[in-house]
């Protein structure tokens, strides 16, 4: 087992991260040892696939050490992120009597931890969090960071805090449960965090995934590429832990929306019925990287490089045909807009993103970069 403390400025907050084959049968020890030493219950919110994969040995293993454990189980994908789920788990904590020391354990991907970790938030104004992610982009991305939240017809995550979990088990096990879907989701959102931020990060992911191509199309990631970007996310985070919205420099965790913001439209326009998160971020770095390119900023070598970096990711849902008009509409609604306006994630180069007022891209040159974007990996 491997473990990284995420370094927060205070004590009061701390998130231990720790990753390793078969780590979930030890999750009853590795909660007594992170846990308030109070702690006498957990609650479970997962899915019944997942649940039904892991969710007997994780409770096992749990209650093996003595804690109390109930479990609860939402609907299966990003449309089941909503205010009405949101209650019914709030139902669920209250009935279950979670008192301030217990814990919320998620157990899923992102959409299961984001509705868990705005769960343990509200619940007696905040209870202890635990993510047990189980999907590659939830064990680099989603369950690092403390953002919850649940979306609304007007968009994507609009109705959400900040509440950072105290520890992140990942069973690298579960990775060998994932389909191709889910490893392409995880694999761009790897690309997207080397591309905004880490040259050598970049390098590493896009070595790794064109070595493995040979052997399997949609490779599973080592323990080493998943600890680098676990490693990566969290040094991002703590420097910027809730993501001040006036820092505009290059290691503001901002530069983590990179394909974001065409992406959650794109999400949103298609009834979140369409795409995983990752393969719409995907998409999102392409439109993103040729803002970047017909504003000057990137050399088209290194948007060929990213076109190249996504394509190995696997192949992604089309979304050229997906309406422009109602994509532009859908930014509009964007939750990091200033001044009414969208706010973009653009590259001056792989490894460097520069943020962007939307006033400085055109709605002509948007509506072009979304055609040759959405269209670049067909």
């Amino acid at each position: 087992m491997k473990t990284i403390s995420v370094p927060f400025k205070t004590r009061a907050e701390r998130c231990e991260i720790s990753a390793g084959d078969g780590l979930f049968d030890d999750l009853g020890r590795q909660a007594q040892r992170v846990l308030d030493p109070a702690t006498q219950k957990i609650a479970i919110i997962s899915n019944p696939k997942v649940f039904g994969l892991f969710g007997k040995e994780v409770a096992g293993a749990l209650r093996r050490s003595g804690f109390m454990v109930n479990e609860w189980l939402m609907g299966d994908g990003e449309r089941y992120k909503s205010l009405g789920t949101l209650a019914n788990a709030l139902e669920f904590l209250a009935r279950f009597n979670l008192g301030r020391s217990d814990a919320v354990l998620s157990l899923g991907g992102g959409v299961v931890g984001d509705l868990a970790g705005l769960a343990a938030a509200l619940h007696l104004r905040g209870v202890q969090l635990a993510h047990a992610p189980t999907t590659f982009l939830a064990q680099i991305d989603a369950s690092i960071g403390g953002k919850t939240a649940v979306n609304t017809r007007v968009g994507k995550n609009i109705i959400g805090a900040i509440h950072q979990p105290v520890a992140v088990w990942i069973d690298t096990a579960t990775l060998q449960t994932l389909p191709r879907r889910e490893l392409t989701s995880g694999w761009c959102e790897a690309i997207k965090q080397g591309a905004a931020g880490s040259g050598v990060l970049f390098r590493e992911t896009y070595q790794f995934l064109k070595a493995s191509q040979a052997s399997k199309p949609t490779a599973v990631p080592s323990l080493s590429i998943l600890l680098a970007h676990c490693r990566f996310k969290a040094e991002i985070v703590s420097r910027d832990q809730r993501e001040d919205p006036n820092r505009v420099d290059h290691k503001s965790r901002r530069i983590l929306n990179f394909g974001h913001t065409t992406a959650h439209a794109l999400e949103s326009v298609t009834g979140y019925r369409r795409f995983r998160h990752g393969e719409a971020v995907g998409h999102g770095m392409m439109v993103a990287g040729e803002i970047s390119a017909r504003l000057g900023l990137l050399p088209a070598s290194e948007l060929e490089l990213l076109r190249s970096a996504v394509r190995l990711c696997g192949r992604l849902p089309r979304a050229a045909e997906v309406d422009g008009a109602k994509i532009i509409d859908a930014l509009t609604h964007d939750k990091k807009r200033r001044h009414g306006e969208p706010q973009w994630v653009l590259l001056e180069r792989i490894g460097r993103a520069r943020i962007v007022a939307g006033r400085e891209v055109s709605r002509r040159l948007l509506r072009a970069s979304l055609k040759a974007g959405l269209q670049a990996l067909n």
